[in-house]
């Protein structure tokens, strides 16, 4: 079975709904019509989302409950005591409180330096690049939280969390909010987390077996080809068969063999 463009279009039309974003970290962007807010939402959601749903979404409920109404202004006026008091006995799963503040002091330090997220992105990334990976590279380096589980490496890995994020901010559709406008679709590269490493062995987009950057490069070549301009187009719709109870494969399946 492969995948067609047609009926990933099909799937795309049917399912990229803002009314099927939850369970999702990416539903606290909605609160944030701002820019400077839904970046930094936006990082610090796709950052906490690993472990189950649930609890995900319940820490982020705490994080941006503690923070107010805008979190960028929150992050510029915060104290080192400040953070400390707020943050300072916070947990996600192996995530303590001591290494959120050291991730929320980083992003404060960045944005001291170079005003938005954005913009050190941006810094990184040259127009040969076919990828959005030595852009974020760049802003691994300089957020200066090397070895912390929050942030990955994206030179090392899949680093699923920062291609999320790049999904929510570059694209701009039903689901995705967008706003960074100056970066293209064309470059982003498929968040590979465990149902699109399904999808990629299921439709033979991949022949490796271990979920790493090759595979998550190999999956995202193979949605270029489908379609050149958004080869994470369908990334929404299509991890949603593995968190929604009403949707399952054949479903799918049945779509790839539409005329």
């Amino acid at each position: 079975m492969r995948l067609t463009r047609t009926g990933l279009d099909i799937l795309y039309d049917r399912t990229n709904r803002q009314e099927l974003i939850h369970p999702d970290p990416l539903e606290f962007l909605s609160d944030y019509p701002e820019l400077p807010d839904r970046e930094l939402a936006g990082f610090i959601a796709a950052s906490l989302a690993f472990g189950r749903v649930a609890q995900i979404l319940n820490r982020l409920t705490v994080v941006f409950g503690l923070m107010g109404p805008s979190p960028r202004r929150f992050i510029d006026s915060a104290s080192d005591d400040c953070l400390r008091d707020l943050f300072g006995t916070f947990r996600h799963r192996f995530v303590d409180g001591p290494a959120f503040v050291c991730f929320l002091k980083g992003i404060r330090r960045l944005l001291e330096r170079h005003g938005s997220l954005e913009s050190v992105f941006r810094d990184g990334q040259s127009v040969q690049d076919e990828t959005v990976i030595p852009g974020l590279v760049h802003l691994f380096r300089e957020l200066g939280v090397k070895g912390s589980y929050l942030v990955p490496d994206p030179s090392a890995g899949a680093a699923k969390r920062l291609h999320l994020f790049m999904r929510w901010m570059v694209r701009s559709d039903a689901v995705d909010p967008g706003g960074w406008r100056g970066v293209s679709p064309a470059r982003l590269v498929v968040p590979l987390d465990t149902h699109m490493a399904h999808v990629g062995r299921r439709y033979r987009l991949t022949r490796r077996r271990t979920a790493g950057l090759g595979m998550a490069l190999d999956i995202t070549r193979a949605f270029r080809k489908l379609n050149p301009d958004d080869p994470v187009r369908y990334d929404f719709s299509l991890t949603r068969f593995g968190i929604r109870g009403e949707l399952d494969w054949p479903d799918l399946d049945r779509l790839m063999v539409c005329p």
